[in-house]
């Protein structure tokens, strides 16, 4: 495995679990620090969860000697960052939002480039 993943995958499981956590555990009180308002626990914690996934596979393809399977997850990080930042985009064009929403399509959209880049790199 290239060095650019073997920093990349921990990255985005660390960043992933730690947020997936605090979605899943605390919803309410995570997002409230935003001052993120009205919160659904029931979608935040499902969220949370999705998140916690993705990190367990960053884990495996970190972990991982087999590069087809590394490139399975690669391919699913790149595909749900890439949605989420589009997701995220389409509302952020439309209306105005707070910093912090736009930092949160930074960050989605910093990483669907890097796994986009993973992709490319032979």
């Amino acid at each position: 495995m290239s060095r650019y993943l073997k920093i990349l995958f921990p990255v985005h499981m660390v960043i992933g679990a730690a947020f997936g956590a605090l979605l899943l555990a605390m919803p309410g009180r995570f997002l409230g620090l935003f001052g993120w308002a009205p919160v659904d626990p029931l979608l935040s914690r499902v969220l949370g969860a999705a998140l916690i996934g993705l990190a367990w596979g960053s884990f495996r393809g970190w972990r991982s000697d087999n590069p087809a399977q590394a490139r399975i997850q690669i391919e699913l990080d790149a595909v749900s960052c890439v949605l989420g930042a589009l997701g995220l985009l389409r509302h952020l064009v439309i209306a105005n939002y707070p910093y912090y929403v736009w930092l949160l399509f930074g960050v989605l959209a910093a990483f669907a480039v890097a796994w986009i880049v993973a992709l490319l790199k032979k």
